[in-house]
């Protein structure tokens, strides 16, 4: 679809076929149907998702509760998450949201109404952990030069502190020395390859790992208590 013109059709046919009497470009609305003595549906057509799109829809819930965005379906390997976040945001806004595919299939997203999210525990629990472990204030609102710092980053740092001054070590040395519980386990993921294995339980730096050092100086002292 090239046109925002292009969604007209199929979703006109979609809303008709519901018993809604359709009409394009009323007053500043791309689309009114009007079924009985029911609210007023309004969509507005876009060719993508965007921010204009969401403050045009927001504006129309002055007319009526049931208010629509119609897009072309996304496709590609972000189209599934796109769906879903735009519907996540749709809910939160109290808009309904249309996709119409490529043959002319208009698939309903969500329907307009009050929401209310779920909150999870799990996930404030996750938080409120990370805020805990993390050391001071090291990515002051923002990423740093070399990304986020976070607690397992700063865990690996401590790690790989202490091996570029001792050199090859036990992780249950590392772990008592460090205050890092899990050290054996973390330089045997070597997530960032800094790490090697020397041998069984023991673990060295790796010239990755020192110039992780480098990259990352500062990130265990800033702010830190």
């Amino acid at each position: 679809m090239n046109r925002e013109a292009d969604l007209y059709p199929p979703i006109k046919a979609y809303l008709e076929a519901q018993g809604f009497t359709v009409k394009g470009e009323v007053g500043k609305a791309d689309m009114v149907a009007v079924r009985g003595d029911e609210d007023p549906v309004i969509v507005e057509l876009k060719l993508r998702l965007n921010l204009t799109l969401y403050h045009q829809a927001v504006a129309r819930l002055r007319m009526t509760d049931l208010v629509y965005l119609a897009v072309p379906k996304p496709t590609g390997r972000n189209a599934r998450r796109a769906l879903r976040e735009n519907r996540v945001l749709c809910r939160r806004l109290g808009l309904g949201f249309l996709t119409v595919r490529d043959d002319g299939m208009v698939e309903p997203q969500c329907d307009p109404g009050p929401y209310t999210p779920r909150r999870s525990r799990t996930k404030r629990n996750t938080l409120l952990r990370e805020f805990a472990r993390l050391q001071g204030d090291p990515n002051a609102g923002g990423a740093t030069r070399h990304g986020i710092v976070t607690a397992y980053r700063q865990d690996a740092l401590r790690c790989a502190m202490y091996l570029a001054e001792t050199g090859a070590e036990k992780g249950a040395h590392v772990a008592k020395a460090t205050g890092v519980r899990n050290a054996t386990t973390l330089m045997r993921d070597n997530h960032y390859g800094w790490f090697r294995k020397v041998e069984k339980g023991v673990y060295a730096l790796t010239p990755s790992g020192h110039q992780g050092l480098v990259d990352w100086a500062g990130s265990l002292d800033r702010d830190a208590g």
